[in-house]
């Protein structure tokens, strides 16, 4: 497993590389306070989507690069793009960092990293941001999110390019590689946003930038995500952040995850959707800074 010592150079400014079980992992380091590991979602989408210059004027922010993605390594075998892997990753990453507990940011599948190693490694968290995630996934899950898909385009009437996103999002489910998913999830990207439309030349930058790893996308966990049996494990404080127009996991998932932490509170950005740190910044940036003071 990955370095356990405490080296202060772990969170010097900048890219840093170690080795975990024979395989690269790369983290970025930007920002002072205390330290906030944020965990990106996907699974297979590169980690500066979620990075947020604000909160670095409030933690060491440390993005993870996912195993698979970016300049992480990949792994041998795609069957083990598994949670329970990015969990190993995250817990070699926290080790490596040499801090005796670490404030946690987890977004979308981050979010499910986040909550299986808080469960798994308490001693470890100070405390929980779980960002637009969800305490389940499956069938229901899956069901919910495809009709909120389907009915994007009448959120959208007056614009026809929203007519095309549910079929752009049905291409990342066919692409095979990095490109073509790349391409698909671009196209799709405006349904994650509550208003792309009006503002598009804001968003543009951040939809061109967008980047995914096709092996960790297309890697199907066969183990069912549900932890609301076990929530009330995890007492550090925690922050549930939902935009109000997400459509993968809508505001009753944020409300699921609420009502089962023993110490949380719920943030409902009116005006975001899937990215609320791009739509409404200072509201997520305060929402996250709050955990602070508990």
């Amino acid at each position: 497993m990955g370095s356990t010592s405490h080296d202060v150079s772990a969170l010097a400014p900048g890219a840093h590389t170690f080795i975990v079980d024979g395989v690269r992992q790369v983290y970025h380091v930007a920002g002072t306070g205390p330290v906030c590991v944020a965990h990106s979602g996907g699974p297979g989408i590169e980690w500066a989507y979620l990075r947020t210059p604000s909160l670095e004027e409030h933690f060491t922010m440390v993005y993870v690069e996912p195993v698979g993605t970016g300049a992480s390594g990949q792994l041998d075998n795609p069957d083990n793009y598994r949670l329970d892997t990015y969990v190993r990753f995250l817990d070699a990453v926290v080790q490596h960092l040499g801090e005796p507990r670490v404030y946690l940011l987890g977004h979308s599948h981050g979010g499910f990293v986040v909550q299986r190693y808080a469960l798994t490694h308490p001693d470890r968290v100070a405390g929980l941001a779980l960002y637009d995630t969800s305490p389940v996934t499956g069938a229901e899950f899956w069901a919910e999110a495809m009709a909120g898909l389907a009915a994007y385009p009448q959120r959208h009437p007056d614009r026809p390019e929203a007519a095309a996103v549910p079929a752009a999002f049905g291409q990342i489910g066919a692409a095979t590689d990095d490109e073509s998913l790349g391409t698909a999830l671009r196209a799709a990207l405006p349904v994650y946003f509550a208003d792309f439309w009006g503002r598009q030349d804001e968003f543009a930058p951040f939809q061109a930038a967008v980047r995914i790893w096709s092996a960790p996308a297309g890697a199907q966990d066969p183990t069912p995500f549900d932890v609301r049996e076990n929530l009330a494990e995890i007492t550090v404080p925690a922050v549930v952040i939902v935009g109000a127009y997400d459509f993968i996991c809508p505001p009753h998932r944020a409300e699921q995850l609420h009502a089962g932490l023993k110490d949380s509170r719920l943030v409902l950005l009116e005006q975001s959707g899937h990215f609320g740190h791009i739509e409404q910044p200072a509201e997520f940036t305060q929402a996250v800074v709050e955990l602070l003071r508990r």
